[in-house]
């Protein structure tokens, strides 16, 4: 994990949204929602936690880790989708 990313999940809200795992061009590599951006976020960089392969070279590959609150868990859900139809990441199978 960069310094990049360090900071922004020291800065990740507690709210509902969704959010954006980037590589190192800035392209977006996946979308995904969250309840708790906080927690979900985080998630994907707990040592502890046993990954499959796919996520293992997700992980590997952000770069940098941006996101969009929303007022609840159901607009969240909606505008992953919408942001899966227009950016098309590559992990979002």
């Amino acid at each position: 994990m960069n310094d990049v990313v360090k900071k922004k999940l020291s800065e990740l809200p507690k709210d509902p949204g969704v959010y954006f795992h980037k590589d190192s061009k800035g392209e977006i590599i996946y979308v995904g929602k969250a309840a708790v951006l906080n927690n979900r976020v985080r998630q994907y960089f707990q040592a502890s936690r046993t990954r499959d392969p796919k996520t293992e070279a997700l992980v590997a590959e952000i770069a940098d880790v941006d996101w969009m609150v929303v007022e609840s868990e159901l607009e969240a859900l909606f505008l992953e989708a919408e942001m899966i139809r227009r950016y098309m990441p590559r992990y979002n199978i």
